[in-house]
């Protein structure tokens, strides 16, 4: 007993020994870098200014909102912990989550999330999305945990457009600091990482926040990368040089799924596809040669041929999964029709026009605009392709009518909240058109107009399905877009990264991810 207490004691003293001579200790874990790749960079990290899936994706692990739309579609609590109307439904009463701290030492309370929302509404700052809570009229801070939202008239989808990445919280101290024109590049979040570096054209860094008020993070650093060419992803995948892909071309799916060190990830998603119309300029601005276009496309061929079945045929402006869907369409496949209404538009030998694109951002985006291209040249209509940068493309399109320079155009549209007022109020509203909105296609219909107002201030949810209900087959019928499909979205990972969260929302969150 005696020898066992003197060798234990021994060993101690060679420990400490060890330690006071510098000799280094077992080392440390290796570091949790994770690499995603992603087709196009965001075009902003500013609430106020950003307008993409992608910029959500890079800015939900930085920034947080009030509520959280998980991926079952149920809202959570985030930076609220709860949250209830009035009986008018004019008050909104939320309260906050103690103890949550920026990434800059500031607190996280209801003085924090008044100066958010206020510069959201803020109209002289011109948010694009300015519409998820413009019926707000007041923001009341009633004590450091209690936030109310005074409204100018019910507005049943609050709750779910608070939960929109683009009303994530940012830190006061740190907008003050700017200049008064500028906009947040570096954004200062409570999130579960931290702005680290941004190298334009090329990458987007973030750090671990081990202060995270919630679970810290295993990952050290997630890189997003921006690498519009589908090939070049995939190689990054295959070699190792980023552990997750995001939009992988359905053609290459069976080649991945052979490989057993990557695992392909399908995820429904919520966005339609649609080519929309300039409908203030001619011959656009003639519901027939609309309605023409939409006849004039075998969207059936592009989704069995082009994306592999990993989509389908748009049967509405908004996807089954939203509530407010109902079935109105499809225009169907007959050519004959569509050279039948041109005619009766007085142009039956068709015309020339130009179809703006981007490239890397929707799944086989420039191999379906030349679909497009050749199945219009079989009705007389010839299309020429202009293919934009994604951030140029957006500035390019988002100006008022006077200064549109655009005809017909690609656009994707994901109804991130799950109910169908922010899949068409903002795109096809009258007040949406540029700068106050996203109405780029400066569509203009009266009784398409009245029942978007009236069923996004109707509380009762079964007056709400009937109107919008009517509202998709006015819009159906007056074809502002060439409706295209749904989309399915395809992402890779590498098999040693576990617990990234692929969300039906077209965002990849690495919050619990890990390398192994």
């Amino acid at each position: 007993m005696v020898k066992r207490f003197f060798l234990a004691g021994m060993v101690m003293l060679v420990v400490a020994a060890l330690a006071l001579s510098g000799c280094p200790r077992a080392p440390a874990r290796p570091a949790q870098d994770l690499v995603i790749a992603m087709g196009v960079e965001p075009e902003s990290l500013d609430p106020i200014r950003m307008s993409s899936s992608p910029a959500a994706t890079v800015s939900r692990h930085v920034t947080e909102t009030l509520i959280y739309l998980d991926v079952d579609g149920s809202l959570r609590p985030s930076l609220a912990e709860s949250w209830e109307a009035s009986a008018d439904n004019l008050v909104w009463t939320l309260r906050l989550r103690r103890g949550v701290e920026f990434h800059d030492g500031t607190p996280f309370d209801a003085e924090a999330a008044k100066f958010n929302l206020e510069r959201f509404l803020d109209p002289t700052k011109r948010a694009p999305f300015r519409f998820l809570i413009d019926r707000i009229v007041r923001v009341e801070a009633a004590d450091p945990h209690t936030l109310r939202l005074h409204l100018n008239a019910p507005f049943a989808p609050l709750p779910s457009h608070l939960s929109h990445a683009f009303i994530g919280m940012v830190s006061p101290a740190s907008v003050r600091a700017l200049a008064a024109d500028a906009v947040v590049e570096a954004p200062v979040g409570t999130g579960p990482f931290i702005f680290d570096e941004w190298a334009r054209g090329e990458r987007i860094v973030l750090r671990r926040n081990p202060d995270y008020w919630g679970d810290a993070p295993t990952i050290d650093t997630v890189t997003f990368r921006f690498v519009p060419e589908d090939a070049s992803r995939l190689v990054m995948l295959e070699t190792g040089e980023a552990h997750a892909i995001m939009r992988v071309p359905p053609k290459d799916v069976p080649r991945l799924q052979g490989d057993a060190e990557i695992q392909v990830v399908k995820e429904n998603s919520v966005r339609v596809i649609y080519i929309g119309f300039n409908t203030q300029v001619p011959p656009f601005n003639d519901r027939r040669v609309r309605q023409a276009l939409n006849h004039a496309i075998d969207k059936q061929a592009i989704v069995d041929t082009i994306l592999a079945g990993a989509g389908s045929v748009s049967t509405a402006p908004v996807v089954p999964a939203v509530f407010g869907y109902h079935t109105v369409g499809p225009y169907p496949y007959d050519p004959a029709r569509a050279r039948q209404l041109l005619a009766e538009a007085g142009i039956p030998r068709g015309f020339k026009a130009t179809l703006h694109h981007p490239t890397g951002r929707y799944m086989m985006d420039v191999t379906i605009v030349e679909a497009i291209q050749g199945m219009l040249r079989e009705v007389g209509v010839e299309v020429e392709l202009v293919t934009m940068e994604w951030a140029a493309y957006l500035a390019f399109l988002r100006v008022p009518p006077a200064d549109a320079k655009h005809q017909m155009f690609m656009l994707g549209w994901g109804c991130v909240t799950l109910d169908a007022d922010y899949g068409i109020f903002p795109l096809l509203h009258s007040s949406q058109w540029p700068p106050a909105g996203w109405g780029v296609s400066y569509f203009k219909n009266d009784l398409a107009d009245a029942l978007m107002d009236q069923a996004r201030t109707t509380p009762d949810r079964a007056q709400r399905q009937t109107l919008y209900r009517d509202a998709l087959a006015v819009i159906w019928e007056a074809a502002p877009w060439i409706f295209l499909h749904n989309e399915v979205q395809i992402n890779a990972v590498r098999a040693n990264v576990q617990g990234l969260i692929h969300h039906p929302l077209e965002n990849i969150f690495a919050w619990n991810a890990r390398i192994e």
